[in-house]
């Protein structure tokens, strides 16, 4: 698995930033190559995910939500029969520093690409550790305006 993470400290209390993640369809406010995140439940666990690919292409897997500890955590993975060229994860922390601010540790792991579908995913990912980053900074703005 590949990774990458970043931290960032926010003028927003933990259970903020935590509503604001929880249904994870905001993420394509964040993640410029992300289409959309679609919630396939009720309750928002199951989500269908939306991605450029190369030459105009869409990548698409769906997504589970695995750990959900309101306001600190919540954990994500590709379902267990998603395409194995798409196997990816994500986990956001939030630490209440007190006095309206909170600690936001994104962090993203994925297998790197193989066979047809991985020069797609390949170009996706490239530079994770920049995406991350870029994110967590349009987060700090996001929740910050509110």
């Amino acid at each position: 698995m590949a990774a990458a993470a970043h931290y960032v400290e926010v003028n927003a209390p933990a259970q903020a930033c935590y509503d604001w993640w929880r249904p994870l369809t905001r993420l394509p406010e964040l993640f410029s190559d992300v289409q959309s995140v679609e919630a396939l439940d009720g309750d928002g666990t199951r989500t269908r995910w939306k991605v450029d690919g190369p030459a105009g292409s869409t990548v698409e897997w769906q997504a589970r939500i695995v750990e959900d500890a309101p306001p600190r955590k919540i954990a994500w993975t590709t379902v267990d029969d998603a395409d194995p060229d798409v196997r990816n994860s994500g986990v956001v922390r939030f630490d209440d520093k007190g006095h309206g601010r909170t600690g936001v540790e994104i962090s993203l792991e994925y297998e790197p690409p193989g066979g047809k579908l991985g020069e797609a995913i390949a170009s996706l990912l490239a530079d994770p550790q920049k995406k991350v980053e870029r994110a967590a900074e349009q987060f700090r703005t996001v929740i910050e305006a509110r």
